[in-house]
């Protein structure tokens, strides 16, 4: 498969390489596992006070950002003393998923210290500061949530010690051991690197090699139907474990200081280990129905203000179910939209396109409400 031809250039944001939004410029922080201690918590929460917005902004890669940075140089010291900049080179591919409850509450094994041991092992191979800012390693637990996030190269335990290799999302048949996740992992992204041409994702390129590499250490069944539980629900679970959501994955930095230590995923909810101020723990809020973008004036191709007109919209919606149902976006872009079903709601200037028919935004909520 011919890699497709890029106009522009990788521009994935991260700390060193921020991107300029039109509120000013926006940083963002990889979290490999959505990992965060209590301390660095602390940290980024001082910085978007005194140096962003005031809120910390979650994303769909279990990752943070900071918005509206005035002075990108003290970032880099606060974030870098906290330990949130290991390895500079590689610090914007350091793009790494896990199964957020792993450890806590269920799962068949505990992938944390898989998480720890690829980040140190990616970060390790020069080669690999090379890779796209967009390319995803994932390690699910076994219970198929984020299995189903569509990383690039993935490890889905599976009951025995072993674990399925996906590409793309997809089983390719390998079947590796625990022992070996990491450095297959490792591997698969060693072998993209050098094959990709233009390419940003595996799935834009012949998976051969790709699957040859990762039998050096495996070995080859039939695909199979492996588990997908999509994202994990909002509320308290057993073992004391809580997840909770701040509205459009946005947290002001005084609502993050005392919520201790937490994981990010990639639902832009929280994992907690004590109940929270200020955040959505009730799975049938409707603000779990409904996400938006950054809309404006943080985005100048925005043609709406979309999260003031979310924020109408949730004040007349009575969606009993948990769940992303919707997400308002500033333009075609489309930036944050989740990956599974959801009404697609587009601002067009005069007010949006709700699956493709216009609406007022006067008229918006009752819209969306009807389609439910």
């Amino acid at each position: 498969m011919p890699a497709p031809t890029r106009l522009r250039a990788d521009a994935c944001p991260g700390v060193f390489a921020t991107h300029a939004a039109a509120d000013g410029t926006l940083a963002r922080i990889r979290l490999p596992g959505g990992a965060l201690s209590s301390a660095q918590a602390f940290v980024l929460a001082e910085a978007a006070e005194e140096l962003g917005d005031g809120s910390v902004h979650l994303t769909s890669r279990a990752n943070l950002q900071l918005r509206a940075v005035r002075d990108a140089d003290e970032l880099v010291r606060r974030l870098s003393e906290a330990g949130l900049l290991p390895a500079p080179s590689h610090e914007r591919v350091r793009n790494i998923l896990s199964s957020p409850l792993s450890g806590r509450h269920g799962g068949l094994t505990d992938v944390r210290p898989l998480v720890t041991a690829l980040d140190h092992a990616l970060c390790s191979v020069p080669e690999l500061a090379g890779l796209p800012g967009r390319f995803l390693f994932a390690l699910d637990d076994g219970r198929g949530d984020v299995a189903g996030e569509g990383a690039d190269v993935c490890w889905q335990a599976l009951p025995g010690g072993e674990g399925a290799l996906l590409l793309d999302g997809a089983d390719t048949g390998v079947r590796v051991s625990a022992r070996e996740a990491v450095p297959v992992l490792v591997e698969l992204a060693e072998v993209f690197a050098r094959v990709r041409g233009s390419a940003w994702r595996v799935h834009e390129v012949d998976p051969g090699p790709l699957v040859d590499a990762a039998l050096r250490r495996g070995r080859r069944v039939p695909p199979a139907a492996l588990p997908r539980t999509g994202p994990v629900p909002v509320g308290r679970l057993a073992d004391g474990v809580v997840v909770a959501a701040p509205r459009f994955g946005e947290l002001p930095a005084g609502a993050l200081r005392p919520l201790g230590d937490l994981v990010v995923t990639p639902w832009r909810t929280l994992v907690l280990s004590r109940p929270p101020d200020g955040l959505v723990t009730d799975p049938a809020d409707p603000g779990l129905g409904v996400s938006a973008c950054i809309g404006r004036p943080g985005c100048a191709k925005s043609r709406a203000d979309v999260r003031a007109d979310a924020r109408a919209v949730l004040s007349a919606l009575t969606l009993p179910s948990p769940g992303v149902r919707a997400h308002l976006s500033g333009c075609e872009r489309r930036c944050g939209k989740p990956r599974g079903a959801h009404l697609d709601v587009v601002a067009t200037g005069e007010g949006y396109l709700v699956d493709g028919t216009p609406v007022s935004t006067a008229r918006l909520a009752e819209e969306m409400e009807g389609r439910q």
